[in-house]
């Protein structure tokens, strides 16, 4: 069954994409801010920004430029929530902008960002696009089997607006759907290298299992160089990748595949032998 469009309504608070944006959905009570850090303190009058719910911050930890942290905010004597959460030192991510979600009703207590905030650490870790820079895991608390289902619908739209918001935290790099967002499978084999692909609608993933070149070539690259040392710890000892991993093009794949430079429409071929620049070229 092909899925169905979702009414999406952005508002630019700022007047342009580089500013504060606010998100609703039809028929939905859930709210989501999307606020540059340089925003932040121009949000402190908002009244749906001092209530309970749950935020993600984007930004970078150390040497990994894709970080975010998952938390919750609830509401305070002093009537302060998110806003206020948001504000506090958090030291292990260098933020830059935030995603806040709460409801147009205030009808978040404790048990609920508690689950969410659960669920959304869990999601990001499995997802694997982002590395999670909370120091604890959070717990997820007890509720009974008709709000989890809530919960559990507030959490696929949520990831809808935080996709929709430029960022795919909680979407698996590899997950055929029923519009064909990956594509066929693809290889790339040789002496040095034994590797399976697939495009996605937002990339190149180079699969687990795939064995790699063990040696860079003179000419390697420098941003070849650099993933190889970014991703080596999903590098075995046998030169196998341990995960699922997404790159931006078809040529980044091939080249990390073959520690080398290399032009990927044509090193990447089907099972039948025919390259991937032939297979756009028939599209």
């Amino acid at each position: 069954m092909a899925k169905r469009g979702k009414n999406i309504q952005l508002f630019l608070m700022d007047g342009d994409a580089s500013g504060r944006i606010k998100c609703t959905m039809a028929n939905w009570t859930g709210i989501a801010y999307k606020i540059p850090r340089i925003y932040l303190n121009e949000c402190k009058d908002r009244a749906d920004l001092k209530q309970s719910g749950v935020y993600f911050m984007f930004g970078t930890s150390g040497d990994d430029e894709h970080s975010i942290y998952v938390g919750q905010a609830g509401s305070r004597k002093n009537g302060e929530g998110l806003f206020q959460r948001i504000r506090e030192p958090h030291d292990s991510i260098d933020w830059t902008e935030v995603i806040t979600f709460s409801t147009t009703n205030n009808s978040f207590g404790q048990t609920e960002i508690s689950y969410l905030e659960n669920r959304f650490h869990e999601l990001a870790k499995s997802a694997n696009r982002y590395t999670v820079v909370n120091s604890n895991s959070p717990a997820q608390g007890n509720i009974t089997e008709e709000k989890e289902s809530e919960l559990e619908e507030f959490i696929d739209y949520a990831q809808i607006i935080v996709g929709t918001l430029g960022h795919r935290v909680f979407e698996p790099v590899l997950e055929a759907s029923d519009n064909n967002e990956v594509s066929e499978e693809l290889i790339l084999k040789n002496s040095k290298a034994d590797a399976v692909g697939a495009r996605t609608s937002d990339g190149f993933v180079v699969k687990k299992g795939s064995k790699l070149a063990a040696t860079a070539t003179r000419s390697c690259p420098t941003y070849i160089r650099n993933l190889r040392e970014r991703y080596k710890t999903r590098i075995d000892s046998k030169n196998k990748l341990t995960e699922d991993t997404l790159f931006q093009s078809p040529s980044t794949a091939a080249g990390f595949v073959m520690y080398a430079s290399q032009n990927g429409l044509q090193v990447w071929l089907t099972h039948a032998g025919v390259q991937l620049k032939a297979l756009d070229n028939s599209l």
